[in-house]
């Protein structure tokens, strides 16, 4: 009896994982591995011919290690006063787009999040509406020249100021939250507004976070409305002015200095330095924001 009491049972001695648990281990690890690797061998390679000599990259021999080690391409580009006002324009119109797109979106996600709104399904409708349908490009423009926006700010900022998708997100997260406490926020004297301000907002920090984030690198990634709506080099956003890189709109020779082997060095990956520069914000940024994405899009999913 002694023995068997001093035995440990099953449960503290572990239960073993089964022959199948750990082949679907494995392999799960293995697929994710590969994804990981096909994810980032475009990034290490674009990243390894901004660093590389002409010769290798023409030859083709550049994968994911620099090779013939080279940064006159980068003293270059970053020695362009229009690059910089450019990249100068890109931080503007993202910082101005996002503060607009989340002031929008969470007031209008949490005025439909409310079941007792009148014509609450008809905004809902009209939104999702927007996902399916547009007025088409030429409509468009004709409505960004006539409100006179074209070659300003409001065309890059105001046109997408709201995503459905994000709007729905934010939705049914705020569906998703205790009604007791607007009820006692009520019953203390405030308002909807100081309501959403104090109580609902300091408990969505996970979702606006991620929404932050979704929004600012759908902005900082945007190129067409500026190629369309802006026909002054100077209001160019950086992509802009990498899309006139890779379309061969702009020339080496309009970066400016060097002789002719600088030049040639310069063509021969100019456009992996301007990616470089291009997304290095993003991806400094998406380490602090990262951890926020699965709570804020989980939790604004639980609840249809």
């Amino acid at each position: 009896m002694s023995d068997r009491l001093s035995r440990p049972s099953a449960a503290a001695r572990g239960v073993r994982d089964t022959r199948g648990y750990r082949v679907f281990t494995a392999v799960n690890v293995l697929v994710l591995v590969l994804v990981m690797a096909v994810t980032l061998y475009p990034f290490v390679n674009i990243l390894a011919q901004s660093f590389s000599s002409e010769g290798f990259i023409t030859a083709g021999q550049v994968n994911l290690v620099p090779r013939g080690f080279n940064v006159e391409t980068y003293q270059t580009v970053m020695a362009d006063r229009m690059f910089w006002r450019n990249y100068q324009n890109t931080l503007v119109y993202t910082v101005v787009a996002t503060a607009i797109a989340m002031v929008l979106t969470t007031t209008f996600a949490y005025a439909i999040s409310k079941r007792h709104l009148r014509g609450r399904s008809l905004f809902i409708g009209i939104a999702v509406f927007t996902m399916f349908f547009n007025g088409g490009l030429i409509p468009n423009y004709v409505l960004i020249n006539t409100l006179g926006f074209k070659n300003t700010i409001w065309a890059i900022v105001l046109p997408n100021a709201i995503s459905v998708f994000n709007l729905l997100v934010m939705k049914a997260f705020f569906e998703n939250l205790p009604a007791e406490l607007e009820e006692a926020a009520a019953i203390d004297g405030l308002d909807t507004y100081r309501t959403l301000l104090r109580i609902v907002l300091p408990l969505s920090k996970a979702v606006i976070a991620t929404m932050i984030l979704f929004y600012a690198v759908s902005f900082w990634n945007s190129w067409f409305p500026a190629f369309l709506y802006m026909d002054r080099a100077e209001l160019y956003p950086v992509t802009v002015y990498l899309r006139n890189l890779i379309a061969g709109a702009t020339t080496a020779t309009s970066v400016g200095g060097g002789g002719a082997d600088a030049m040639t060095q310069v063509a021969a990956n100019i456009q992996s330095v301007t990616m470089v520069l291009t997304v290095l914000p993003i991806v400094c940024l998406y380490p602090f924001i990262q951890k926020y994405f699965v709570s804020g899009v989980m939790l604004g999913a639980v609840k249809g």
